[in-house]
């Protein structure tokens, strides 16, 4: 038996490699897809997730169902924790459940793939470059896509900003028209707590090259984190101005407020 199979019956249950295999994937003769990921890498992430999710923030997922099991989607969700946590609880929840699981894209910030080793990692597990046109083509492929409309004004914001919502930027809406993909508000609680800042250097994050530079523990707390998936949200692809544009946006940012503020009166406890 060599090492990596040997490796892989350890840490991958049975079940949990079946679950990945039946999950259609277009992947390559060897093993990878366009924009890097690959079948094998992405089920040891599930294991570790798996754990994380169940066990650490132990997450309730309410209307993960509405999510399409086929064709583009696009899920819109709040951002937030310093870390892109949220999108990894999201993923987790859509490629686990029992009934037609997928495995969705991640659109991440141009920051992480400058790290060494870590931009390749991720592009294994599923995300990709938070650029426009990764996200058409994923759609073109008829992928469900993760997009955070907030960006690192969403995940930097402070802990006195907790779920406060940012600017949205018009572009993920473009997109949902163009391709025609439902879009799938989603409001995420718990993340906010999960890494608390009390403030950004903004002066060391220029000279370090990233997004913010967080005054914060240098620890992830174990929140409890819910999910609420709201409805598919449909919207024609007729020529309209920009205000109408802006106007559907706002639309979709209302949705995922109602489902932030339903998350916060549901929860009983922070930890």
């Amino acid at each position: 038996m060599s090492l990596a199979t040997f490796l892989k019956s350890r840490l991958i249950p049975e079940e949990l490699d079946q679950h990945i295999n039946r999950i259609r994937k277009p992947i390559g003769t060897l093993g990878y897809d366009p924009w890097g990921y690959n079948n094998e890498a992405i089920k040891y992430g599930f294991a570790l997730t798996k754990q994380i999710y169940e066990k650490y923030f132990r997450v309730s997922a309410d209307g993960i169902e509405n999510i399409p099991a086929d064709g583009p989607v696009l899920i819109i969700a709040n951002h937030s924790g310093q870390l892109p946590i949220d999108g990894l609880l999201i993923g987790y929840a859509l490629a686990s459940r029992k009934k037609d699981p997928r495995i969705p894209r991640a659109m991440i910030e141009r920051f992480f793939p400058t790290v060494p080793w870590l931009g390749n990692l991720l592009n294994e597990v599923g995300a990709v470059l938070g650029d426009p046109v990764n996200c058409a083509k994923m759609l073109a492929n008829d992928e469900a896509v993760i997009v955070f409309p907030e960006g690192v004004r969403g995940s930097g914001k402070l802990y006195q900003d907790r779920y406060e919502l940012k600017r949205f930027g018009n572009g993920f809406m473009h997109l949902a028209m163009k391709y025609n993909a439902p879009i799938v508000p989603v409001g995420v609680v718990g993340c906010e707590e999960t890494i608390p800042a009390i403030a950004n250097i903004k002066p060391l994050a220029k000279a370090l090259g990233i997004p913010y530079a967080p005054i914060a523990l240098p620890v992830i707390l174990p929140a409890k984190v819910h999910l609420n998936v709201g409805a598919p949200m449909y919207f024609d692809d007729l020529e309209i101005p920009e205000e109408r544009v802006t106007e559907r946006v706002e639309m979709v940012k209302a949705e995922i407020s109602r489902l932030i503020d339903k998350g916060l009166s549901e929860r009983k406890r922070l930890f």
